[in-house]
């Protein structure tokens, strides 16, 4: 037998911080060494960083890529790594992978197929390589081979497929095969969404048994430009047999995720498998001194506790978006968060994911890294405790005017008071006076809510927004917006009021699944370490019906009485939106989906509602503050929904709709009539 100790390394990267990604390489390759590692693979574009966006074009990205890679070649002594890059040729650019042996470069492998739908823009930068296919690109006055490449290393064949290459039917893979290819790498920036790490691992493991071969899986981690997050998964098969996964949402600046494998054992069932031979100029021969590795117990990668239980979508998502803000903190150099707190479910499960983000950082790290990784932050360097710490770093204000109620007022001070966090409360209802009365001096008259209804709603949500930009900016802190996904479908919600912020952490998920994630972290919470991290202060909110109160308390305003059922609105997002059904199609779905439940009347009111609000209202999406990618869609104009500012609003279609329904009225009236 042949045994080889491989690794994967996941990274922590940041666009264009050339002196920062160059570091978080060569101590993950420190620490490789250090773990007698032979062959190790880091991700796809870590040297850059992969969202530099339109940066790519610049001339300049590239010359500083190759200046780190030489630098990180003198870090390679005695291993194969593999780095993530890009590279001009021909004045193209290209997404490659150098392979680099003992301080030398062998060559760049490029990718083949580009995604370029949803949140991915690669074929705006990156040209296609074409497979089969190799050249030699100039660097320093050195030649270097580039395309598509199999290594062979002391008798080791090792291919790849970078990040989509294996999300494709036609996956380059196939061809690895056919050339006898031992190791497959797979340099990644695979951006997360719900359960997406189940699919990677079906193709890592369902390749390394097709293509007869261990398979080397790397991903990115964190959030590293802004609006995407990395989950860091990481992972390591042979001959369909998964060895070893990565930890996911860690707070490190680097891991390490290393296995032994057995070249030899898969060669078995590859030679019983009929195909052609590997044709082409594609093989690049060097030396390499293995070093002897001795025998290892059966190795059977094992899903982390929180990936088991029963509540996966909530513990990723409560982890997912606290990785994403305390890199947002961390990159932003930010000292802090602050929140305008209603006391309503979206503004506290805000302020939920910040204290969340805190408790969830120290479990991973501890408290004096936390307190090194913001070392930016000179208010908790001498913070000996996570209940300091949230202190310190979330902020959070009440606002209310004579429409809020005492439930509110209590549901925010309880949650602010149990995680910790610093709380205001100020009264606006003197400002919305004095703004209403400015207006009424001088259009003549007086508002009233039964002539001026939005208008009266609106100026008080716009009242608060320059308060709590005041307090944000006293400190330095980031304005988290508090927006659900709901809402940015239908536009419910003051553009300039409680659309004001930096960043906003809910934009992606709907109002009806928040209402019970709220619920599951105040009762169950994220299981760290055996423990359950809850956050029971949310019990006041959770017994709330969701409201604006931006009328009088009397009209008990509420927000499906204002729009619909959250649980429709979101079918109906999910129908028209992401599967781009016309309203009748929509309709007949509802109906189909809710049979029972609501008469089909009601059900054609709410979906001409939803488009008409949907249309009327994308000018609110291109102007809301950057959220997270969190699902397979999403409705950011920025990356997977893009749609006109103005448009014909489904005018015709909606027609339709009410034509099929008055036609179906009729056949009712006549069967009736007829018996």
């Amino acid at each position: 037998m042949k045994l080889i100790k491989v690794a994967a390394g996941t990274l922590n990267q940041t666009p264009l911080a050339w002196e920062l990604n160059q570091k978080n390489i060569i101590d993950c390759i420190k620490e490789a060494d250090k773990q007698n590692v032979s062959l190790l693979c880091l991700p796809e574009l870590c040297i850059t960083g992969y969202g530099c966006e339109d940066a790519f074009y610049s001339w300049d990205l590239v010359e500083q890529a190759k200046e780190s890679l030489l630098e990180i070649v003198q870090h390679t002594s005695g291993m194969i790594v593999s780095v993530g890059m890009p590279i001009r040729f021909n004045n193209k650019i290209y997404n490659t992978a150098c392979l680099i042996a003992n301080k030398k470069i062998l060559g760049f492998v490029c990718k083949q197929h580009l995604p370029n739908y949803g949140v991915f823009y690669e074929d705006r930068w990156f040209h296609r390589w074409p497979a089969g296919m190799r050249d030699e690109i100039e660097i320093d006055e050195f030649r270097y081979p580039i395309g598509d490449l199999v290594f062979e290393l002391s008798g080791v064949r090792i291919g790849f497929e970078i990040c989509e290459d294996a999300w494709v039917a036609n996956r380059p893979g196939r061809a690895m095969f056919d050339r006898g290819v031992d190791i497959l790498l797979n340099p990644s920036a695979s951006p997360f969404s719900f359960s997406k790490f189940v699919t990677r691992e079906r193709f890592v493991i369902d390749g390394s048994r097709s293509f007869s071969c261990s398979y080397i899986y790397t991903n990115l981690l964190g959030n590293e430009s802004g609006r995407l997050i990395f989950d860091g998964d990481s992972m390591i098969a042979s001959d369909g047999n998964l060895l070893v996964s990565s930890p996911r949402f860690g707070y490190a600046d680097f891991y390490v995720t290393s296995a032994v494998i057995d070249i030899e054992a898969p060669k078995v069932n590859h030679s019983q498998v009929k195909s052609p031979l590997g044709q082409g100029n594609w093989k690049v021969q060097a030396l390499f001194d293995w070093p002897e590795v001795k025998p290892v117990a059966p190795q059977i990668a094992e899903l982390e506790k929180f990936e088991r239980g029963g509540y996966l979508k909530e513990e990723e998502f409560a982890r997912a978006v606290s990785l994403a803000l305390f890199d947002y903190l961390r990159k932003s150099r930010s000292q802090g968060f602050t929140i305008s707190l209603s006391g309503g479910a979206d503004s506290c499960a805000c302020v939920a994911l910040c204290g969340l983000m805190i408790r969830l950082a120290e479990e991973s790290i501890g408290l004096e890294a936390f307190k090194q990784k913001l070392s930016h932050i000179k208010k908790i360097q001498n913070c000996q405790s996570v209940e300091e710490l949230t202190k310190e770093l979330i902020h959070s204000i009440y606002q209310g005017t004579e429409n809020s109620s005492s439930d509110t007022y209590e549901s925010a001070e309880s949650l602010a008071k149990s995680i910790g966090a610093t709380f205001y409360n100020v009264n606006i209802n003197g400002l919305v006076e004095s703004y209403k009365d400015l207006v009424e001096q001088q259009i003549g008259r007086n508002l009233t809510w039964e002539t001026d209804d939005l208008p009266l709603q609106n100026i008080q949500a716009r009242v608060r927004a320059p308060s709590v930009w005041l307090l944000t900016n006293l400190y330095n802190h980031l304005l988290i917006a508090t927006s659900n996904r709901s809402e940015v479908a239908v536009g419910y919600c003051t553009m300039d009021g409680d659309t004001a912020g930096s960043i906003n952490p809910i934009a992606g998920i709907d109002k009806f699944w928040l209402k019970k994630w709220l619920v599951w972290l105040e009762t169950i919470g994220c299981d760290v370490k055996g423990k359950h991290i809850k956050i029971e202060g949310l019990n006041k909110v959770n017994s709330l019906q969701p409201t604006a109160e931006l009328r009088p308390l009397e009209t008990k305003q509420t927000d499906e009485k204002d729009l619909m059922p959250y649980e429709v609105l979101n079918s109906i997002e999910g129908a028209a939106i992401r599967d781009k059904k016309p309203p009748l199609e929509c309709l007949l779905f509802m109906e189909a989906l809710y049979e029972g439940r609501f008469e089909r009347s009601t059900l054609a009111n709410w979906v001409e509602k939803f488009f008409r609000m949907w249309s009327r209202n994308q000018w609110k999406r291109e102007r809301y503050a950057p959220s997270f990618h969190l699902d397979s869609y999403n409705l950011d104009p920025r990356g997977w929904c893009r749609f006109p500012i103005l448009s014909g609003g489904f005018e015709k279609e909606l027609a339709d709709m009410r034509e099929y329904l008055e036609k179906g009225d009729r056949r009712k009236s006549r069967g009736r009539i007829g018996f």
